[in-house]
Parts: C-alpha cells; sequence; structure tokens
C-alpha cells in the first residue's frame, strides 16, 4: 500500500486466490440461516455493538484513511463517522422490518420479508469506509451475510472493519472481508450460485460488466456508478455564496468523488461576474499535508491516475488554478477550464479529479437541455432564489440527487442513488433494508 502524499509504501498485505474468494463465500452461506434466525432485538444489539466500536476506534480509522487514500484528516474522521451513523440506522431496522396483511376472501393473507442470504459488496477506492457501510449495514439488518472486497488500492479500513465486527460479538462467517483482484474475487461474487445479491460501487464501465454477469444467474444487484454532475448559477442567486462554496462541490477529496458538480452551468449575464467570483475560491483552496487540520484538499490516489486528469485538461482553455506542493506525492491543483465546444471530453467524461469546467447558457430551458446532455445522473445543484424555478429545475433535470442552494449529496437517511447509467437501486434511507429481502406471500385458508 502506497501513501498518496509522500509515495512511501506504508503496508504490504497478500491478495485472495479464487479458492480463497470460494472459501469466504461457502462460510457466509454456511452463517447465514444462523443469522436469518437471530431475534431482531438481538440483531439490532449486535450492530448497535459495532457501531460503538466504530466510535470508540474512529481516529484510528481516520489516520488509516489519511495514510492509505490520501483523504484529509477531516473528511476522515467524517467517513468513520458515517459508518457508525449508519450502522446505528441500520440498528433500527431489524424490529421494524414489517410485512403486511393484505384482505382478501377465503383465509388471510400475510406477506414476509425474508433475507437473501449472502451478499458480494464491492468497494471502490475513493470513499472506502462509507460506501462498505451503505451495503453492509442494511443487508446485515435485513438478515444477510456479507462478504466485502475493498478496492486492491485501499483495504486497510475495511480489516480494521473487520476486526471491530468480530469485537462486537458478530459471529463468524457472518462479516467477513477478503482482499484481492477485481477479476478474481470481485468476478467470483458475481459468478458464485450462492452470492444472491452483488453491490458495487465504480465505473459505468466494470458495472455493465458485472450487471450483465449477473443476469446470467437473475441474481440481484445495485450499482452506485459514474457521474457528471452540474451546478447550475441562475442570474438571481446569491452569487457571492454560490461561487464561495462551488470549490467544495468538486474538489473534494481531490475531486475523487462520483458526485462531483464537475460542470458548472452559469446564465449568461452574470457568467463573468461568476468567474470573478470563483478565482479566489479557487486559488483560495488549501492544498497539502493531508494529517493537517487546516488542509482542505490532499493528493490524488496514484501517478496513473494523475496522468490520467491531466489527459482531460490539456484540450481545454485553463482559466486559472490553484496552487499544490511540489515534490513527493500525487498532486494535482485545483484547476477550471473553459471548453472550447460542448463535445470536450472534459464535458462529456467523468474526470474524477480536481477539474471544473464553466460554460455559459441562456434560459432555464438551456440550462436543463445542457444538464441532461450525458449519459450519467446522479447529482447536481442548483443555485436560484426563486422557489417556484427551483422546484421546476428540480423536476427537469435527470439525476437522483439534487441540492438547491447547496451541494449536499448524502445523508444516511435519505435515498442516494443514480438516473440513467449512474446506476440502478437505491442505497442508504428508510427503504434500503427492502433492497436486501425477498417478499413471501402466504395465504392463509379458513
Amino acid at each position: 500500500m502506497i501513501d498518496p502524499a509522500t509515495e512511501k509504501v506504508i503496508a504490504e498485505v497478500e491478495l485472495a486466490d479464487e479458492a480463497a474468494a470460494d472459501a469466504a463465500i461457502e462460510r457466509a452461506r454456511a452463517a447465514a440461516p444462523g443469522w436469518a434466525a437471530v431475534a431482531p432485538g438481538d440483531r439490532a444489539r449486535l450492530l448497535r455493538r459495532f457501531a460503538e466500536q466504530v466510535d470508540a476506534d474512529l481516529d484510528e480509522l481516520a489516520r488509516l484513511e489519511v495514510a492509505n487514500a490520501g483523504h484529509t484528516i477531516g473528511n476522515a474522521r467524517w467517513e468513520a463517522g458515517n459508518v457508525r451513523d449508519v450502522l446505528h440506522y441500520a440498528a433500527g431496522i431489524p424490529e421494524r422490518l414489517l410485512g403486511s396483511q393484505i384482505p382478501v376472501s377465503g383465509g388471510v393473507n400475510i406477506t414476509f420479508n425474508e433475507p437473501l442470504g449472502v451478499v458480494g459488496v464491492i468497494v471502490p477506492w475513493n470513499f472506502p469506509m462509507p460506501i462498505a457501510a451503505w451495503g453492509f449495514g442494511p443487508a446485515l439488518a435485513a438478515g444477510n451475510t456479507v462478504v466485502v472486497k475493498p478496492a486492491e488500492a485501499t483495504p486497510l479500513t475495511a480489516l480494521r472493519l473487520a476486526e471491530l465486527a468480530a469485537r462486537a460479538g458478530l459471529p463468524d462467517g457472518v462479516f467477513q472481508v477478503v482482499l484481492g483482484a477485481g477479476a478474481v474475487v470481485g468476478q467470483r461474487f458475481v459468478t458464485h450460485p450462492a452470492v444472491r445479491k452483488v453491490v458495487f460501487t465504480g465505473s459505468t464501465v466494470v458495472g455493465k460488466q458485472i450487471m450483465a454477469g449477473c443476469a446470467a444467474q437473475v441474481k440481484r444487484v445495485t450499482l452506485e456508478l459514474g457521474g457528471k454532475s452540474a451546478n447550475i448559477v441562475f442570474a438571481d442567486a446569491d452569487l457571492e455564496r454560490a461561487a464561495a462554496t462551488a470549490p467544495y462541490g468538486v474538489f473534494d477529496n481531490a475531486g475523487q468523488d462520483c458526485c462531483a458538480r464537475s460542470r458548472i452551468l452559469v446564465q449568461r449575464e452574470v457568467f463573468d461576474r461568476f468567474l470573478e467570483l470563483l478565482e479566489p475560491a479557487v486559488r483560495g483552496v488549501r492544498v497539502g499535508d493531508p494529517n493537517d487540520e487546516a488542509t482542505e484538499m490532499g493528493p490524488l490516489i496514484s501517478a496513473a491516475h494523475r496522468e490520467r486528469v491531466m489527459g482531460f485538461v490539456e484540450p481545454s482553455t485553463v482559466a486559472y488554478t490553484g496552487a499544490c506542493p511540489s515534490g513527493p506525492g500525487f498532486w494535482y491543483p485545483p484547476t477550471v477550464v473553459l471548453p472550447n465546444g460542448a463535445s470536450d471530453r472534459v464535458l462529456t467524461e467523468e474526470v474524477f479529479g480536481p477539474v471544473v469546467a464553466v460554460l455559459p447558457f441562456e434560459d432555464e430551458a438551456d440550462a436543463v437541455r445542457i444538464a441532461n446532455a450525458t449519459d450519467y445522473g446522479l447529482s447536481g445543484s442548483i443555485w436560484t432564489s426563486d422557489v417556484g424555478r427551483a422546484l421546476r429545475v428540480s423536476r427537469a433535470v435527470e439525476a437522483g440527487n439534487l441540492s438547491v442552494n447547496s451541494h449536499s449529496s448524502v445523508r444516511y437517511w435519505t435515498p442516494f442513488g443514480g438516473f440513467k447509467q449512474s446506476g440502478l437501486g437505491r442505497e442508504l434511507g428508510p427503504d434500503a433494508a427492502s433492497a436486501f429481502t425477498e417478499t413471501k406471500n402466504v395465504f392463509i385458508a379458513t
């Protein structure tokens, strides 16, 4: 494992082969009936104990993520806290996962929510802790056993979470972490018949392959894939606030975020003024040592990823950039570009780095047209003082998570997921656990 801020080796791990992946899946299958039979109140108590262990270990988890993924210490603490909060929220599910009684003639009709069995969760490198929890939290609450495959580059916090789960008292085989390549362990989740559902967060290209593989077994899948979100700024918005906050809608986690508002659409009559206001905000982003409490943006995950990000910038006109350290580390400055045309890659493809394209629009209809001119539909922001316009544009933009006069995309108690090629299904929120159950209908003749 490499520290992205120093390029130093911080750990070595052994990757599992197919046999080791199969062994973990079989342990999960053997544990599934017993976990499903645990009384709802007892399952809830175990999940709360897991949350308490995470809370007690929060600083250690955060420090691991800083070293392994290059996240700022403030972000890493939030991410570990999100795992804790997701588990606490999930602990309320077992005693409230209700069936129903449906009126029928000649008897009684009732429904049950039955767990699926074994769930495989494939986690990306950009947010290793919270995205893992969004999969395993509701899955465990609904009575499933879980095998997590973290990204090869960032496995350390997942391993720590497995230790905390065991310390909390989760039975053997209920929650496991298996390190390995996606083509080996992830593929085994797709092909092994005992895995009843796959939860995947990552690129749309790989998501399509997983979906096709799961289709061969009619296996359930939840996909959270790419994004090309728009930040729409109307002329009647609070321009100073919109410009001051825009960097945090795209440069958070060095832009390595599916929800990044990597296209800023600004009404033409205020376009030049917005660019003026945006410049000091971009130049003011503090990029540097992720362990420093004042740092707002850390490094990219790898040298190869930095080269990829640079490839998006070169064809466009750079308006201005922020500063970043020189020397060791995979640094890249916050960058604002002006696209040369609607077909520029920086407008159509996910950069996954600290690069934002700014372009003008004419009116409300034009803003919606440009915002929707993408294969993706994950998130976005709308800045306006007109409540009616906010509602109209929110309904018209094809995205699963929108914020008005804000850049917030994720709350553990509200649904999260995308439209179009940004994914399939919803995570988080009150209905998350239902995605990990089968509805069984029972008629009793009277």
